[in-house]
């Protein structure tokens, strides 16, 4: 009886206008996981409320079938040109190598983290990987539960859970190399740090960034401005162009974005202005061609990638990815080309082996919450 209304159900939701484009689907725990065209192996999660309870045992049983692995976007969406779209990159890449596919779903709130932790877990999904340092309570909560899942945690490094891989980044290193590169291009000796929500990680990335700068002009003027202190500060496009523009009343001729969508609207602003700007987390370069210096590669989508190529037997642990492992790093590519000179290639590539080396230390901000060459 169960299963029949529950079918009848899900051909009338296939049937809609809603979802007519979709030509297959699945019911897993009150969500439904459509699978789009087999190229690019995309999932789409609607998360349907309105059957829960009784359903739930069928649902369950249908949720077996579903495809491994799992990937939960942060808030901002897969296709906000920085974190969640390396991410979705990453898994896209490892789709179309192996032929496989994955479920995933772009949470709208946070009371849909755990939600999505336990569905997922609870349709047969391994690994499960989480986006975002919001996720490290939801997991705490969840990743206990189901000791047979192994669960990936990206920027969550601080959890005693031993079924979770826990992935960190030197996003300090690699925003030295860009502050670097910042500091060699400005002329007016002001540059400028844009963050999303004010956290230490975002601070971590600005602190880098202002050593970087400094190692190369030590009177630099650095503008440093954090858009917000809840999540909507990382899908605040707005909030970021009127930032840059207060930032180039100041002088600033170079600004680093370092906050998620809110990036966008920086590197949009900074291009109709006529001053240089810095992408961050994917290859933003072509965003703007021409008027973006560079790009600080957050190598989330390797993760991912790696993640699901390991699948069941994922590696659990602590793991950082810093220069030596080529977890963050400068683009260079056309895009760029006529802006970076060979004297700031040069002067990049030799600071990235020194930092490798350990002849270059650059502070972390997690160290001791506060970074020597900038005031947040």
């Amino acid at each position: 009886m169960v299963k029949n209304l529950l079918t009848t159900v899900v051909a009338n939701v296939l049937n809609s206008r809603h979802h007519n484009s979709y030509a297959r689907s699945q019911w897993v725990n009150g969500a439904i996981f459509a699978p789009t065209d087999n190229n690019k192996r995309e999932y789409k999660m609607t998360l349907m409320k309105s059957l829960m309870g009784a359903t739930t045992a069928v649902a369950l049983t249908a949720g077996a079938a579903l495809a491994d692995p799992a990937l939960i976007f942060d808030l901002g969406g897969k296709f906000d040109k920085s974190f969640n779209e390396a991410a979705h990159n990453g898994a896209s890449r490892w789709a179309e190598e192996t032929g496989g596919s994955y479920n995933e779903i772009e949470i709208q709130s946070e009371a849909q983290r755990e939600q999505a932790l336990r569905r997922f877990a609870e349709s047969g999904s391994n690994p499960i990987i989480t986006m975002g340092f919001g996720m490290a309570d939801p997991l705490s909560a969840v990743a206990a539960d189901y000791p047979d899942t192994k669960f990936v945690a990206v920027d969550v490094t601080w959890l005693d859970i031993p079924n979770i891989r826990q992935i960190g980044f030197a996003e300090h290193e690699g925003s030295y190399l860009v502050g670097m590169m910042a500091a060699m291009a400005s002329e007016s000796g002001t540059v400028g740090f844009i963050g999303g929500m004010d956290i230490p990680l975002i601070r971590h990335f600005g602190c880098g960034y202002a050593q970087g700068a400094k190692a190369v002009n030590p009177d630099i003027n650095i503008v440093a401005n954090m858009t917000g202190t809840t999540p909507a500060a990382w899908n605040d496009p707005v909030k970021g162009s009127e930032l840059t523009k207060a930032q180039i009343s100041q002088g600033a001729d170079v600004i680093y974005a370092a906050a998620g969508g809110t990036g966008v609207g920086v590197l949009q602003t900074a291009a109709d202005e006529g001053i240089l700007s810095i992408g961050v987390d994917s290859n933003q370069n072509h965003l703007h061609p021409g008027k973006v210096l560079t790009s600080m590669l957050k190598r989330v989508d390797v993760a991912v990638y790696d993640a699901m190529s390991a699948g069941e037997d994922l590696e659990t642990g602590v793991f950082q990815m810093g220069l030596a492992e080529e977890g963050v790093g400068v683009a260079m590519d056309d895009n760029n080309a006529p802006l970076v000179s060979d004297e700031m290639k040069g002067a990049v590539d030799k600071a990235r082996q020194d930092i490798i080396d350990g002849n270059v230390s650059v502070v972390s901000y997690y160290e001791n919450d506060s970074c020597p060459a900038l005031q947040f």
